[in-house]
């Protein structure tokens, strides 16, 4: 049998049991199984050592007679040797990144391998190691998402503004653009940002926004938006207008030196309605056109 062929099966570990005595037949053979010793070094599954140049050369010697070394082709055995070493230590260590994102009315729901659940809120992205999440239950997040945290290690989540950090609990972060908010639903969650570390316990939510900080209590036991609905507590209208831009991938026109502020909601799955929720309670009109919505007051033409 070709050479080439054997060792192919072999390091597919595929030998028939007649491929097999004619590969231990080989002159190389017990060097290409210290190949194999090498690989599991670089993996750490097995202590091992390299052999002396000697030994190596042993190695290659029968009962019966020396072969004659070729010292060029020696060197490039152990060079391919460290090579494969080098190649199955990379495989072992790689890094398996997961990747999530959700796009305009979209949300997602990610089950971490901890059992842990996340819920992505529209225009987010959510990354976390998958291959070491028992070493460090650490992920990467921006935009918005609410989180049911199993008990167990501690637990990051990392923005780009700070890092929120819990054992087990639900809440909610929202990392996107000069608004950085965290929201405590269960249990108590620490929020560090600019080498400053704050508390956050159940029922109160942390609002970092333009540099200025505050943290004031709710009443809710989930954040609105999972129930599809967006709520305002004395919102400027131009702020609502962009949050129903994002929900419905429109464009809303709205030309008024009036500074007007809305309290109430909105639904997510009814253009229509919700631009009469927001309108109405402020005497404005709408007139919807495809893409494009132009809001005016009602005593206006």
């Amino acid at each position: 049998m070709e050479k080439e062929y054997l060792v192919k099966k072999w390091l597919n570990n595929d030998l028939s049991e007649a491929e097999a005595k004619s590969f231990e037949a080989l002159d190389d053979a017990n060097l290409y199984n210290e190949i194999i010793e090498e690989a599991q070094l670089y993996s750490g599954n097995k202590n091992a050592k390299v052999a002396p140049f000697n030994e190596l050369e042993s190695l290659l010697t029968t009962e019966k007679k020396v072969i004659s070394i070729n010292w060029m082709k020696t060197i490039s055995s152990i060079a391919a040797a460290l090579l494969v070493g080098f190649a199955v230590f990379s495989i072992l260590n790689k890094d398996t990144i997961e990747t999530f994102g959700t796009e305009y009315a979209q949300n997602k729901i990610i089950t971490l391998p901890d059992n842990s659940i996340v819920n992505l809120n529209q225009f987010s992205q959510l990354e976390y190691n998958s291959s070491k999440w028992d070493e460090a239950r650490t992920l990467n997040l921006s935009g918005e998402a609410y989180f049911d945290v199993e008990k167990g290690k501690r637990f990051d989540v990392k923005t780009d503004q700070g890092t929120v950090s819990v054992l087990g609990t639900e809440f909610n972060v929202v990392s996107r653009d000069s608004l950085f908010k965290v929201t405590c639903y269960e249990g108590l969650v620490s929020v560090n940002y600019d080498n400053t570390e704050i508390k956050v316990p159940a029922g109160t939510e942390f609002v970092l926004k333009a540099g200025k900080s505050t943290k004031t209590d709710i009443v809710i036991a989930e954040p609105y938006w999972i129930k599809n609905m967006s709520v305002f507590d004395n919102v400027i209208i131009t702020d609502v207008f962009s949050e129903l831009e994002k929900r419905y991938n429109i464009k809303v026109i709205y030309n008024s030196d009036v500074k007007l502020y809305f309290n109430g909601a909105f639904e997510h799955n009814n253009l229509e309605n919700a631009l009469k929720s927001v309108t109405q309670p402020l005497n404005l009109t709408f007139k919807l056109s495809e893409k494009e919505v132009i809001i005016r007051n009602a005593n206006k033409n």
